[in-house]
């Protein structure tokens, strides 16, 4: 009889749990190099399989915080994200939170749907590189550099030697060849929905979330428990993927190396205020 009574209340606990949905937190500056904090598509990928490995969840969800980083770290990303869509048949659902800018926004236009909060930074759709020039600063120092290359062009970008024409020329189109990758990618995972023309939308130019509703770069004002609940039940299960933690995991970086990668992610968030 005590065998029945637990088997019952497993079964009834069972038959109240709701509908599950798999979340994917992607939180952080986009980078190749394999850190904590840090999204790149050896440490999402993992979590990407995990969540449509789920065949009862009727979609996906994935939350976007991030002010970007490596183009190809983006969009490797986001093609994982809708290979797995495609392969699964599930449709992804795209939250932003503080941010989904540049790179962010790269991976968040790989959802079906994009729902920001009204004060979320989106769009930052350009390219950018930037550094120091130091020209004279060893000579008043009293030291002498010297550089060899193979390549005419190999010292392009050293910050010690001044910038020559042809160097800004080739930098510019190598600028100009990754924004056409962006812009070709939001054109076509977001096609009729933009309402603005490219002279508005892909200057590198960010908005509020509000006002990404206006552009077509959101879909809707919103989070991800309001939407999910209204879509599929109050009694929703949202199961949240993390990575797998390992007794023996040992950081890759010592102290100075974290304290420069904090630094360098500090710069990155705050050029959004952030």
């Amino acid at each position: 009889m005590a065998v029945d009574i637990k088997r019952r209340s497993w079964l009834s606990r069972i038959m109240r749990r709701g509908t599950v949905i798999p979340v994917v937190r992607l939180h952080g500056v986009i980078a190749a190099e394999q850190r904590q904090g840090r999204l790149n598509i050896a440490t999402v990928a993992p979590l990407l399989r995990r969540a449509f490995a789920i065949k009862s969840a009727p979609a996906v969800a994935i939350i976007v915080n991030s002010p970007g980083g490596s183009p190809v770290q983006s969009r490797l990303i986001s093609k994982r994200i809708r290979d797995l869509a495609d392969e699964h048949d599930k449709p992804v659902l795209v939250f932003v939170e503080d941010a989904a800018a540049s790179g962010g926004y790269f991976i968040a236009v790989a959802g079906d749907e994009i729902i920001a909060d009204p004060s979320s930074i989106v769009g930052s759709i350009g390219v950018i590189m930037a550094g120091f020039g130091f020209v004279g600063t060893l000579e008043k120092l009293g030291i002498e550099r010297r550089v060899h290359t193979a390549g005419k062009n190999k010292s392009t970008l050293d910050p010690f030697l001044p910038e020559k024409a042809s160097d800004i020329e080739r930098i510019k189109q190598f600028e100009l060849d990754i924004h056409q990758v962006f812009i070709d990618h939001v054109k076509a995972r977001r096609g009729s929905r933009l309402k603005a023309s490219d002279d508005v939308l892909f200057t590198g130019e960010w908005w509020p979330g509000i006002r990404g509703v206006d552009l077509g770069l959101v879909d809707a004002i919103g989070d991800i428990h309001e939407t999910l609940r209204a879509r599929y039940g109050n009694d929703i299960q949202l199961k949240v993927i993390e990575p797998k933690r390992s007794w023996f995991g040992i950081p890759r970086l010592g102290f100075t190396g974290e304290a420069a990668a904090t630094v360098e992610d500090r710069a990155v968030w705050g050029r959004f205020g952030l």
